[in-house]
Parts: C-alpha cells; structure tokens; sequence
C-alpha cells in the first residue's frame, strides 16, 4: 500500500525532498471558468502520485490548498507536460519570505517545476550520467517552467 500525505504533519516527511510527479488526478469538477472550486471544505482538489528517493515505492499525496492546486493545474492542463519533459516538486514549509513565516500553517507549500525528462535522477544521484558535469549537467536538467507561490522567496 502507498504511503499517503494529507496533513502538513505528513507532507513534512518530504519537506525539501525533489519528487517526480507520474500523475496529477482532479478530484471532482475542480476548475471551471479560470476558476477554483471544491466539492467541500474537507475534500482536498487533487491527489499526486510522486516518486521521491526517502520512499522505495509510490506516494500519493493530496492537494488541499487552492493555490498549490491552481499551480499544478497550470502545469498539467493547460501548459501540457512534454514526452521530453517531466514535473518535478518540492514541498516547503521553511522558504517564506520574512513577513509571511508566522502564518505558514495557512500558506501553499509546494513549488511546481517542469524539467527536461531525466532532471529528477541528474538532481538525486550524482553517479547518474557521470559523463554529464559542469555546465552540460546543469543544462540537462534546468528549468524549463516553474510555479512558486507568491509568498516564497525567490
């Protein structure tokens, strides 16, 4: 069975890791007319399914912030992740600009990246393509798009 992440208390299992997203479901009908809308007040937006190296097998994590729903949504639907590329994410809680940190218990954590495919093992694994190194590994695994919330430093 995979592990699951709802709460803040267990996302922090992850906190700062890089995880592949394999797949982003809606849960119900979530966003309409560029805007986002939830079934109830305790049903999260979404799930994710990630692949992180702190845990052999799959996660399902679940979206319950708008704004970190709205990210996903914008990288999946509507930028469209390339064959060639691939979704990466980090769930934070420790990187808010100043004036924000006491209200972090309320504020989105994660930080959507989409990435050439390959990025998540050049980013993990340092033994991965050892012929790649300098300026040829950080091209191979740069940014190609990125959603940070608003409220995170840069």
């Amino acid at each position: 069975m995979p592990t699951t992440l709802r709460s803040n208390s267990q996302w922090d299992t992850i906190e700062e890791e890089i995880c592949r997203v394999t797949d982003f479901v809606p849960l119900g009908d979530t966003y309409k007319e560029g805007r986002v809308q939830t079934i109830n007040s305790s049903t999260p937006y979404a799930s994710v399914t990630l692949e992180c190296r702190k845990f052999p097998e799959k996660i399902i994590g679940f979206i319950c912030h708008k704004v970190d729903f709205t990210n996903l949504w914008l990288a999946v639907k509507e930028k469209r992740v390339k064959d060639d590329e691939e979704m990466l994410i980090i769930w934070s809680k420790k990187h808010y600009k100043r004036l924000y940190k006491p209200f972090a218990f309320l504020l989105p954590k994660l930080w959507v990246m989409i990435c050439p495919k390959g990025a998540y093992e050049l980013m993990i694994d340092n033994n991965y393509k050892p012929e790649l190194s300098g300026m040829a590994r950080w091209e191979a695994s740069k940014l190609i798009e990125e959603w940070k919330p608003d409220v995170m430093a840069s």
